[in-house]
């Protein structure tokens, strides 16, 4: 896993906090503070695993010495029914970080499940599917992540990432060669500019004047193939904006570098996964 672990570990702290709170009132009063069990995690739909690491940590926290045998991967194929991991520990443990962990379990699987649905769609043309800002407030490293167990890639993290002008940029900063222009001035030789545009006038602009990345936005599948004849090669494109699961293989199929999706981290279904206790 190539997950912060101090970021990992504030937000299963910070969960536990929320949905702890100071007691667990069934667990606490009911169960032996000495009591064990086995409880085992469940897959109960096909799709795509991402998150197991940061679901056993929460556990971790909880329980130093619990104890986990794991059957499946970030990354791999699962099948309804297939048994994912098997954890042992004291039952308060179990009980107690149960739905914290399904909850991250489930939305990091989600999105890896959403975003292969993608990737799969668009096998065979030269594009790659990539995620956008329109993540979770709080999550985004973990749908990032999730995203590329998925197969597919991370755009800009965060707005240092990337100097992105998009149309209020280019209206408040005086139009696209304005812009471009002033910015260039001030960013350091590290930062990429990508620009986004409207139409076929505002992409000749930005090839004007040089920018590494245009953003192609809610353009047809035919100005978007005039788009890829015309920047022949001078600049990556990024196509963007209303694509569903319908269209995007026309998209990928205009010969655009990259389609970016919000849907595949702000609009994912969670992954159907349980944990159950063995009796």
């Amino acid at each position: 896993m190539i997950l912060n672990k101090i970021y990992i570990d504030r937000l299963i702290e910070n969960s536990l906090l929320e949905d702890i709170n100071y007691v667990d009132a069934a667990t606490d009063y009911l169960i032996p503070e000495v009591q064990e069990n086995t409880a085992q995690f469940i897959a109960k739909a096909d799709g795509v695993l991402a998150g197991l690491e940061v679901a056993l940590r929460v556990f971790e926290i909880l329980q130093p010495d619990f104890k986990a045998e794991v059957f499946k991967n970030d990354g791999d194929v699962l099948k309804k029914g297939d048994i994912i991991a098997k954890i042992s520990g004291k039952t308060r443990t179990l009980l107690k970080g149960e739905r914290t962990a399904l909850n991250l379990l489930q939305h990091m699987s989600g999105v890896a499940t959403a975003t292969n649905e993608a990737v799969k769609i668009i096998e065979g043309t030269g594009a790659s599917i990539a995620d956008t800002r329109k993540t979770l407030p709080g999550l985004r490293p973990i749908e990032k992540y999730a995203v590329t167990v998925g197969g597919g890639k991370n755009h800009r993290y965060n707005l240092s990432d990337c100097a992105m002008l998009k149309d209020n940029h280019v209206d408040a900063g005086g139009g696209i060669i304005n812009a471009v222009n002033a910015l260039r001035k001030k960013l350091g030789h590290t930062v990429k500019i990508e620009l986004e545009v409207r139409n076929l006038d505002e992409l000749k602009q930005a090839l004007s004047v040089d920018v590494d990345i245009i953003m192609l936005d809610n353009m047809s599948c035919e100005d978007m193939k005039k788009a890829v004849e015309i920047t022949a090669g001078k600049a990556k494109l990024e196509a963007s904006g209303g694509i569903t699961a319908d269209t995007l293989r026309a998209v990928a199929e205009t010969g655009v570098d990259i389609i970016s999706m919000g849907a595949i981290t702000h609009s994912v279904k969670a992954f159907d996964i349980s944990l159950k206790i063995l009796k």
